[in-house]
């Protein structure tokens, strides 16, 4: 219902300018180079709101600084002067700032931080570029001429790149919503603009170029809430190690692993791109407007050889290559030179023209089985080429799949590629990148995919035994100690009930084969030692070891091999454990590793001593749920071994599964471990085991928040409440899961018309697979949706009792742009009104979200909705009539 809280800063209704005083400045050359380009860039622009230039020295009548309160103060003055021009921008209550300016040290950034939080202003820079809101005719910036209109969204935090950007935009005909250049020491952030982009209905599509962020959990929440609303692609710097580097230095932000980031956008829904000629063809294809499709490309072509090339580079993409239909394919042959070919590309022959090229599109943009159209031409002797654009162009506004277009060559079809521009079709020279943004536009079809899936139900793990698991890490840490030893590692493992190999110590060679005797042969030796991370580089490791003899002799030759090549370790033993008894296992790894910014990463792959020469591994930020489960272990190259592998039967992948989950659950608890090796895991067809285990601790880090080591907020098992009913009966009240799903769909089904009509102002039976995903799988940060469950039991035929759940009601608040307030819904099933239930769904949300530190509560409620508009009132909640819609009320609380 509000604003977004940088309305101000991007759209602002009105403007003051600090760059001195421009009737004087040419004369007197007072003005800086930034001050006096962008004076002219946003007296050139067209902006249609009132501008007053103010100077820092506040001249004029008390009256006349009451009257210059705006939105928004542009600040382009040397660096000497800017404290003081802030200061002046917060005395007459301006709401946004942006200074353009270069050259700002961090310590005089932090202090124009604290003014502007102290004047409550949402400041843009110091050290950036501005911005542009072309269809407002604003250009707050230095980075040259105003871009065209368009539906495109830039955010750069470079300010080099984005001028770069707008160069090639001018020339290829690509128009911007907003264009904002972020830079170091900006405190409106990446996020934050974000943020904003997710709600701002001028912008169909966001690129994203960047070097590095500070806040990981703000930076996650605000790219999932904007790649769920519109496609986002994201280039970032700082792949390789001195790249990482070079981006600390250059924008003070800390950036992580590489790998870590791919996952971090995976789970987002957003899409990479990995050079500038990648982003400018996803710039050409998101500013076509082209919406996510899937992943079948068909390729029309009058040249076998771009069209072998283009279908090669899909199959590398991993996109398939679209077909036409039996039908449609024999209809389209009669239409077509006698040389056309239809299996697979759709050849037309060097005999090709229009007349051939509109057939062939036509008929692929009817055929459902294709997602998007590839059209290739090569020039000919005699072939017009500019009618054959000007057929696409033509045909453009019918066709509602991606049409890409390759016009090869270069004299001969630079007038055709101008009419294809100028009709929004975009065009490559080469059939591979054309392919390359084809794959962007696929590529964020199939991550939202992943995101909107609604996992199957968990199996109930059981609850993990997390006092004694830091207990123990508290006892290590005392000691002065952050490496576990292979005893310790097993024993946090098995608190939370990952299965293990039997394990026992063995300080002498007497008690090894003791130790041996008791456990059964055949067994493993391996070395104990904090200080060795790989035993078998020391000769620390001895296997399928059958005998009492044996054992003592093994014993006796490890711990001098050892304390001869280590001598520096400190041996506390050697471990002697069954062998794991899965000759038909298959040997994988699972790890943990913390990443800067982004907090614990798991990993998975396939593992054994050479598992960093096969270098087979998926990463995924946790929490996991059973989903993100299977879909990590489907990403690896080893999961094929999984299935029926050279005569072995299929192993047990949900046991897999549950240790994943289980390890999820330890990073989500235990914010003190840093590394984890579980190498190997044996799984076969009777389950999982875990043979070996190195742990890597250190101390907890200061936070604000329980999960503060997170990057994305686990579920809230610990919010779960029972409540009596008035007829005696109980319900729970909990967060909602994603497997909820089923669940929440039960409940709107069954809901009576009326009351679906109050809730969701439609009259729909059941809930969009989109929306039911929106409604469970949500991001705990920034919402929070409690449902209420009550346990129904039935008797079978059988005459046995079955237990289900179902839900009879669920309140939910989103929190409001502004970041302070939220808004919320409540619906309840219409065969448990009357029992109190929605006042305590409203008070369980409302303690949520006041424990969530926001101030005010709010919502829209029917005007007919007396009953609703009845329980409003009885909690205290100010009721009055809604402004922009007299059939709503607006319902308000402080929290």
């Amino acid at each position: 219902m509000d604003m977004h809280h940088l309305t101000p800063l991007f759209s602002p209704q009105s403007i003051v300018i600090f760059a001195g005083d421009p009737e004087t400045a040419e004369a007197s050359n007072a003005q800086t180079a930034h001050a006096r380009l962008l004076v002219r860039q946003l007296t050139d622009g067209g902006y249609a709101g009132p501008v007053r230039f103010l100077d820092i020295n506040m001249r004029g009548s008390l009256a006349d600084l009451a009257q210059s309160r705006v939105d928004l103060a542009i600040i382009a003055l040397p660096g000497t002067q800017l404290t003081a021009a802030l200061e002046v921008a917060g005395r007459i209550q301006c709401k946004a700032a942006l200074i353009v300016s270069s050259g700002v040290n961090a310590m005089q950034a932090a202090e124009l931080h604290a003014i502007a939080r102290l004047h409550g202003i949402h400041l843009l820079g110091p050290n950036c570029l501005g911005f542009q809101r072309p269809k407002a005719g604003i250009n707050a910036s230095v980075l040259g001429a105003m871009a065209k209109p368009g539906s495109l969204s830039l955010v750069s935090q470079s300010g080099a790149l984005t001028a770069s950007m707008l160069d090639w935009a001018e020339k290829n005909s690509v128009g911007f919503a907003s264009v904002v250049s972020l830079g170091a020491n900006t405190a409106v952030d990446l996020a934050e603009v974000l943020d904003y982009l997710a709600t701002d209905r001028e912008t169909l599509s966001i690129l994203v170029y960047m070097e590095g962020i500070r806040d990981a959990r703000r930076f996650m929440s605000a790219l999932r809430a904007a790649a769920t609303a519109k496609p986002v692609i994201v280039m970032k710097s700082g792949r390789q190690p001195a790249g990482s580097r070079a981006a600390l230095t250059h924008s003070g932000a800390i950036v992580g692993s590489d790998e870590v980031f791919d996952a971090a956008l995976r789970r987002a829904g957003a899409v990479r791109v990995r050079t500038f000629a990648q982003l400018f063809s996803a710039a050409k294809c998101l500013a076509s407007r082209y919406k996510p499709v899937g992943r079948r490309l068909a390729v029309i072509t009058n040249g076998g050889g771009p069209g072998v090339l283009a279908a090669d580079w899909a199959s590398d993409l991993g996109l398939t290559l679209g077909t036409l239909a039996p039908d449609a394919a024999d209809a389209l042959q009669s239409q077509l030179p006698a040389l056309a070919t239809l299996q697979g590309l759709i050849d037309l022959s060097e005999e090709a023209d229009a007349s051939h090229y509109r057939a062939a599109l036509n008929t692929c943009a009817a055929d459902e089985t294709i997602d998007g159209i590839l059209v290739i031409l090569s020039p000919k002797p005699e072939l017009d080429v500019n009618a054959i654009a000007q057929t696409l162009a033509e045909l453009q506004p019918s066709i509602s799949k991606p049409l890409i277009t390759c016009w090869m060559g270069d004299a001969q079809v630079v007038e055709a590629r101008g009419i294809l521009s100028a009709a929004s079709i975009p065009t490559f020279r080469t059939p591979e990148a054309a392919v390359d943004a084809f794959s962007n536009i696929a590529a964020f079809y199939r991550n939202q995919q992943l995101l909107l899936q609604t996992p199957p139900p968990l199996t109930h793990l059981a609850q993990p035994d997390v006092e004694g698991a830091r207990i123990l890490i508290e006892s290590v840490l005392a000691e002065r100690r952050k490496v576990l030893t292979e005893m310790e590692s097993k024993a946090l493992l098995a608190a939370f009930h990952i299965p293990l190999t039997k394990t026992i110590l063995a300080r002498s060679a007497t008690e090894a084969i003791l130790i041996a005797n008791q456990l059964g042969y055949p067994v493993a030796l391996k070395i104990d030692s904090p200080d060795i991370s790989h035993k078998s580089d020391v000769r620390g490791v001895a296997l399928n070891v059958s005998n009492a003899a044996s054992v003592r002799d093994i014993w006796q030759d490890m711990m001098t091999t050892v304390g001869r090549l280590r001598p520096d370790a400190c041996i506390n033993g050697v471990t002697i454990q069954n062998m794991s008894g899965k000759p038909e296992g298959r040997e994988l790894y699972i790890g943990v590793t913390t990443d800067v910014p982004f907090g614990p990463v798991i990993s998975f792959g396939a593992g054994g001593t050479m598992i960093e020469l096969i270098a087979d591994r998926a990463v995924e930020l946790p929490p996991l749920n059973q989903f993100l489960a299977q879909h990590l272990i489907d990403r690896v190259r080893s999961a094929e071994t999984l299935g029926a592998w050279r005569g072995l039967p299929p192993a047990d992948r949900e046991s897999l599964e549950q240790i994943l989950l289980r390890v999820s659950e330890m990073v989500c608890a235990l914010p003190q471990l840093r590394e984890m090796d579980i190498n190997p895991v044996i799984v076969d067809a009777a389950g999982a085991l875990v043979v070996d285990a190195r742990i890597v601790i250190d101390q907890e880090l200061p936070r604000t928040h329980k999960y503060g080591h997170l990057a994305i907020l686990p579920y809230p098992s610990d919010f779960e409440q029972e409540w009596p009913m008035r007829n005696g009966d109980h319900y729970t009240v909990r967060p909602i899961r994603p497997d909820d799903a089923e669940m929440i769909q039960n409940f709107v089904r069954e809901l009576s018309p009326n009351s679906r009509y109050m809730r969701f102002i439609s009259s729909m039976r059941e809930l969009p697979s989109k929306m039911l995903a929106r409604f469970t799988l949500i991001d705990y940060d920034r919402e929070m949706a409690l449902i209420a469950v009550h346990r129904v039991r039935t008797s079978d035929p059988d005459g046995s009792i079955r237990e289900t759940e179902q839900m009879i009601g669920v309140s939910r608040y989103v929190t409001n742009p502004d970041l302070h307030s939220c808004e919320f819904s409540l619906a309840i099933a219409d065969a448990f009104g009357g029992q109190g239930l929605g006042s305590r769904m409203m008070l369980s949300i409302m303690d949520f979200a006041r424990n969530k530190g926001l101030s005010q509560i709010e919502g829209l409620v029917l005007s007919k909705n007396t009953v609703m508009l009845k329980l409003m009132h009885s909690l205290g909640f100010t009721v009055k009539p809604f402004a922009e819609d007299p059939d709503f009320r607006l319902c308000t609380k402080l929290l």
